[in-house]
């Protein structure tokens, strides 16, 4: 028996459905190269709502802009309200970017003007500077930390919109207590792995950030001459309390520990560290979708804070 022709009917069938295998193996691979490539996501920071809130979600630029504004705080001793206020003012006016642009000549973390005599703009460009000439105007305005925010915003920034700084208090009050380690470790932050190397002197990196953002009295004193260490290489040991430095409220060690982790978590990416340990607790590159791992054990000192950047 000769065998039946394919009718034209069973043909078209056919072919569409070698073309829908055909596109959903497509997609199927496209998928898993990406999950391979990619990983779980693009790195981001959260930071944890206490209860069953949403937590509050940020870039890692935004936290790390966040970090030096809050560690800025930290060294001229001011209150966690200038902090709330500073970041919500941040958010409002760049989204925590420090961007080159804005209205006129509006540059920065606070799109300070360099026609308003609020520096040039390299200098309003680098947060640190910029987020100390915010608090300089802050500090100026009696009893600033009992007014209502969108109040002590606008007296520093001087705003064509000045309510719009209330629609971002709460996140920016939620970002302070992590910042300031009140909430201790409710911040975490995803970053790509492997990590790129900080080189053979990516702990000095770290400790240069770090005096810069916090003060030289964020180190202890060494020598007779006034020198300070902490730490070579790729590991960087910070003292929670040094020379010269108390933590803020006084005596609550804990608080200063946990801002100088959240500190060091939050500018990972850009400082390329590979690990941070306190408290018992300990984040690693390698596994930061799971955020901090381990249990402070009954005792712990928690007298210091370990950094170790990527080799």
């Amino acid at each position: 028996m000769s065998a039946q022709p394919v009718s034209p009917a069973r043909h078209a069938r056919l072919w569409r459905t070698a073309a829908a295998v055909a596109v959903l193996l497509g997609v199927v691979v496209y998928l898993l190269v990406q999950y391979v490539t990619s990983g779980p996501g693009a790195p981001r920071c959260s930071v944890r709502v206490q209860g069953d809130g949403d937590p509050y979600e940020l870039t890692p630029e935004q936290a790390a802009n966040a970090a030096t504004i809050s560690a800025v705080a930290a060294s001229r001793g001011l209150p966690e309200r200038a902090v709330t206020i500073a970041l919500a003012t941040a958010m409002q006016e760049s989204g925590l970017r420090n961007i080159n642009f804005g209205d006129r000549d509006s540059v920065g973390l606070f799109q300070q003007r360099p026609s308003q005599d609020w520096g040039t703009v390299q200098q309003i460009m680098d947060p640190v500077y910029s987020s100390g000439e915010f608090y300089r105007h802050l500090v100026k305005v009696p009893g600033y930390s009992r007014l209502p925010l969108t109040v002590a915003a606008q007296k520093v920034q001087r705003s064509g919109y000045p309510q719009a700084y209330a629609k971002h208090e709460a996140n920016a009050a939620l970002l302070t207590g992590a910042l300031t380690g009140r909430n201790g470790d409710v911040l975490s932050c995803t970053v790509s792995h492997p990590v790129d190397g900080a080189g053979p002197d990516g702990a000095a990196k770290v400790r240069e950030k770090l005096v810069r953002e916090f003060g030289a009295d964020v180190l202890p004193r060494t020598d007779a001459a006034g020198g300070r260490t902490a730490g070579s290489g790729r590991s960087l040991t910070v003292p929670v309390q040094s020379d010269g430095y108390q933590a803020t409220p006084p005596g609550d060690a804990g608080q200063r520990g946990w801002q100088l982790a959240n500190w060091a978590l939050a500018h990972a990416a850009d400082l390329h560290i590979e690990r941070i340990s306190y408290a018992g607790r300990t984040w690693t590159a390698a596994d930061s979708d799971k955020g901090w791992q381990g249990a402070a054990a009954a005792g712990d000192a928690a007298g210091a804070v370990r950094i170790v950047t990527a080799q």
